[in-house]
């Protein structure tokens, strides 16, 4: 595969900063790669692409919308955080906010939100574009905030799809909730990767087990990563759930709509209409 350019991380419309830097191309691969090494090089890798980024995906994504995945569904349709109007005085923790347009819904529908991210580069971005909530530069498997700060949290491709241990993020997710609090995350499907990342008849074709646990990795001439994503299967994502002590309420296997004609990476109108592309797991804490 190549760098997905995963959905959750939130692009502009408005004119981006642009940071100029040359490097080789990395070589692709697949090998493991623990947790410090995968936070690294995914922090490094946001920080030098995240102006590029949002110039490619600023119009599909805009300011303040809240999209789920490149099928474009809106949280303004599907409602996983509940009822709009029920989410007025919230406390929300939106997690891989890059340029935070998340939060900057969920501020106009009265929620407080926190933007956090890994990235520096990206969260420059969200104070370019403005908002009146904080933004944290943190690691999602060390949340800086106290137990039970928060009514709800989310993540639209933030994070999790780039962390060896995503059972860590979610206990801290679980952790940072208060009881009854709801946790929705979005990430790219596991069927995805046993498919090739291209978007035409090429993707169609099975090329690897979806099986194969192992890490996708870029890495420099040294041997370093600089990109680092991590296969998890449907079960295994229902069961980083179950053990991280939260109660899975729904699965959201969007379908493609027929107004998006729009190609994301490996994302298109041919592929959505046949496999699906984003999971959504929906859940709780008791």
């Amino acid at each position: 595969m190549t760098p997905p350019g995963p959905a959750g991380r939130k692009s502009t419309t408005r004119e981006p900063i642009i940071q100029e830097s040359e490097a080789p191309e990395p070589e692709a691969t697949r090998r493991d790669a623990g947790t410090t090494e995968s936070s690294r090089a995914n922090r490094g890798w946001w920080d030098r692409n995240a102006d590029d980024y949002q110039v490619e995906h600023g119009t599909f994504l805009g300011d303040d919308r809240f999209v789920w995945g490149p099928e474009g569904l809106d949280e303004v349709e599907a409602e996983l955080l509940g009822p709009p109007e029920e989410l007025k005085g919230r406390d929300v923790l939106e997690i891989g906010a890059g340029a935070a347009q998340c939060s900057r819904w969920l501020t106009a529908q009265g929620a407080r939100p926190v933007a956090l991210d890994i990235s520096h580069r990206q969260l420059q971005h969200a104070l370019r574009i403005g908002g009146s909530f904080p933004l944290v530069c943190a690691d999602a498997g060390a949340l800086p905030f106290a137990d039970g700060s928060f009514d709800l949290a989310c993540s639209a491709y933030g994070a999790l799809p780039f962390v060896a241990d995503p059972r860590q993020v979610l206990h801290e997710v679980r952790r940072v909730l208060r009881p009854g609090g709801r946790l929705v995350f979005s990430v790219t499907h596991p069927i995805r990767w046993a498919f090739p990342d291209e978007p035409g008849p090429a993707g169609l074709s099975v090329s690897a087990s979806y099986f194969d646990r192992t890490p996708y990795v870029e890495q420099d001439d040294e041997g370093q990563a600089v990109y680092v994503e991590h296969h998890r299967t449907l079960g295994d994502r229902v069961r980083d759930v179950v053990a991280s002590g939260l109660r899975l309420v729904d699965l959201v296997e969007p379908e493609w709509p027929v107004w998006n004609t729009s190609e994301w990476g490996g994302w298109s109108p041919l592929r959505g209409n046949l496999i699906p592309g984003t999971a959504i797991f929906v859940c709780e804490r008791d």
